[in-house]
């Protein structure tokens, strides 16, 4: 199997979720990872490197923010802790390198970075002619718009409300598409300011240069959450979101070796979210499996992680390093208010979308 160069930078490029990158990352890094040669896959060259390395945004509230001492926090940040530990048994053997909406692709597809985890939407043109496959949703978001109250805008507030507004947006998005396309059907006129960092999005609803910002959902929370003023209120409409924006891995074609291993990364999160193994339990659930699958995932008897080039414990590294779904939810996005209930991130059994194949 053979990985093309491809040059041509994307378009269509970023998620509605753009957050542009941050001053780097843990460590955020210009190392450029070797290009896989013919009948290899990324897996090989990560395992020889011993490390892997994970293009997030590096400035996405509560899914990869750069911390002031340099590391990256946050939800996307925590599933290439995940699938350091799957492949390497050590989740901190992961180096980060923040991307813009503009660069990402390219990074991928250049071999800057062995896998894209970074508030990334799958859409039909990236898993066709962008050359980019794509993981299981570990987010599901959608597109909304965040205005200050004081500008007579409220939640209940539609699309039809924001007619001669100053719509600011990372260019070169789904964001900007959606937006654009949105207008248009609701037969408004909208004033587009596009940004390649994110950050001039937010200064321009502080500094009344810009009369909304618009990105996923989860991503206004995060801003409003970290940056509305005290003197403000900002808030997020309209209710229904305008898009459907599933977030997740992303990588190259053509890969399946690689491809299965974040994919049951993934799922084994869930299915041990599913079955209640978490990081403080799996040492009791390995010795006594509750049953036959959480026996093959923490490497027990009829385990299938070592027929995919992996230790037998990879998935056992992976819930008692990082954790499972619900505990990686939790701890990053519970405290910028959200939360899973009643969400689309509710596992399948409570009436979400959040879902494994069986691991057998």
């Amino acid at each position: 199997m053979a990985f093309s160069l491809l040059a041509a930078a994307c378009g269509d490029s970023g998620s509605s979720s753009d957050e542009g990158a941050g001053t780097g990352g843990e460590e955020a890094s210009s190392t450029t990872v070797a290009v896989v040669q013919d009948g290899g896959s990324v897996l090989d060259t990560v395992i020889n490197r011993g490390k892997l390395v994970c293009g997030v945004s590096g400035s996405a509230v509560a899914f990869s923010e750069t911390q002031a001492d340099g590391t990256i926090t946050g939800f996307d940040a925590d599933y290439c802790r995940a699938v350091a530990a799957a492949v390497l048994g050590d989740a901190e053997a992961v180096e980060f390198v923040a991307l813009s909406a503009s660069e990402r692709f390219t990074a991928v597809q250049t071999g800057k970075v062995d896998v894209l985890i970074r508030n990334t939407t799958w859409t039909q043109s990236r898993d066709s002619d962008v050359g980019m496959d794509f993981g299981p949703t570990t987010y599901y978001d959608g597109q909304q718009l965040m205005a200050r109250a004081s500008d007579g805008f409220s939640s209940d507030s539609t699309i039809a409300d924001i007619d001669g507004a100053v719509v600011c947006v990372n260019a070169g998005t789904t964001t900007e598409k959606n937006i654009t396309e949105a207008a248009a059907a609701a037969g408004v006129t909208i004033d587009l300011k596009t940004f390649e960092e994110s950050d001039p999005v937010y200064d321009g609803l502080i500094d009344g240069s810009c009369d909304i910002a618009t990105t996923d959902g989860s991503g206004l929370v995060g801003r409003k959450v970290k940056q509305q003023p005290a003197d403000e209120e900002w808030v997020i409409f309209p209710s229904t979101p305008i898009s459907k924006e599933p977030l997740g891995p992303t990588y190259l074609q053509n890969d399946s070796k690689w491809a299965d291993v974040i994919n049951w990364t993934v799922y084994a999160t869930i299915i041990f979210d599913e079955k209640g193994i978490t990081s403080a339990n799996a040492d009791d659930m390995k010795a006594n499996p509750p049953d036959g699958e959480i026996e093959r995932l923490l490497g027990g008897e009829g385990e299938l992680q070592t027929a995919m080039g992996l230790s037998a414990d990879a998935f056992y590294n992976v819930v008692k390093q990082v954790g499972n779904y619900d505990e990686i939810y939790s701890r990053n996005l519970n405290p910028v208010g959200l939360f899973r209930d009643g969400s689309q991130n509710a596992r399948a059994s409570e009436g979400g979308l959040m879902y494994a194949p069986p691991a057998r």
